[in-house]
């Protein structure tokens, strides 16, 4: 799992693909396209936090898959000049699970927790506490003589990211100070994303080209991405030095996806 220390990212053997995911990230809100008014929003949350040297409220993101939560945590951590520990809701079983990684992070830090709707209910109470007044409680024995020993946590903050809100109990949204709901992307942004992609890859590329995959992606930078990465990669196949709209096209039809970003029927 990556995870970012004090703003150096260490990558164990990720496949090249995840190796260029991480390539093709914004690593601030001036290189984040999209969005507009939640990246204004959180510029102030951020730069107000860091005047008054406060821990940043926690977050709470929401929207479809691939819209770039999971980026944004990396940016407000960065921008924040802060560590970020990552990992899902179902990668957390037990509140010892949750327990460890707040433990073992320093005074603002950032967990992320993305899917968190997915979170077992006692791990997601466990939070509570922690996320109200940075304490955790460990129960210790069973029954009449159980005891709660508390233990001061750091003072961290959580961003969490779902794609299904309306499965978040009112008690856990009611712990997050802001909330930002991330929208579909124009076509025109989806094409800011895929030139700034292409200059990335080091492949020069034709308009027409990218309004094709622009138009593939279903208004979705994720998609846009692994689009232009295959189109890369088919261009470099052909001995292309630039990506045309026949190579485009003849990419997608490869994918099985037809102009539309659907999947087509007969796909190989």
């Amino acid at each position: 799992m990556t995870e970012i220390t004090k703003n150096k990212v260490s990558v164990p053997t990720l496949p090249e693909d995840s190796i260029l995911d991480l390539a093709l990230r914004p690593s601030s809100f001036a290189e984040y396209i999209g969005q507009a008014k939640i990246k204004e929003n959180l510029a102030i949350l951020v730069g107000a936090a860091k005047k008054r040297r406060e821990p940043l409220e926690h977050i709470l993101i929401h929207g479809p898959s691939g819209l770039g939560k999971t980026t944004l945590a990396y940016i407000i951590a960065k921008e924040f000049g802060a560590g970020i520990r990552i990992t899902s809701g179902t990668a957390l079983d037990k509140a010892g699970d949750i327990g460890s990684i707040l433990s073992g992070l320093s005074d603002g830090d950032f967990l992320f927790i993305d899917e968190v709707h997915r979170l077992n209910k006692n791990v997601e109470e466990t939070l509570y506490p922690a996320m109200e007044s940075y304490m955790l409680d460990i129960i210790i024995g069973k029954g009449t003589s159980a005891k709660t020993l508390q233990v001061n946590l750091p003072r961290f903050t959580l961003i969490a990211a779902t794609t299904r809100i309306a499965l978040l109990s009112n008690p856990f949204r009611s712990r997050f100070g802001a909330h930002y709901r991330l929208d579909f992307y124009t076509p025109g942004e989806i094409e800011q994303v895929l030139w700034r992609s292409a200059k990335l890859l080091k492949i020069p590329a034709e308009p027409a080209a990218i309004r094709q995959l622009a138009i593939a992606a279903r208004c979705t930078p994720r998609i846009a991405n692994r689009l232009i990465k295959r189109a890369r990669d088919y261009a470099q196949m052909k001995n292309s030095d630039t990506l045309t709209a026949r190579l485009a096209g003849e990419t997608l039809q490869l994918l099985g996806i037809d102009q539309l970003g659907l999947e087509t029927t007969d796909r190989r």
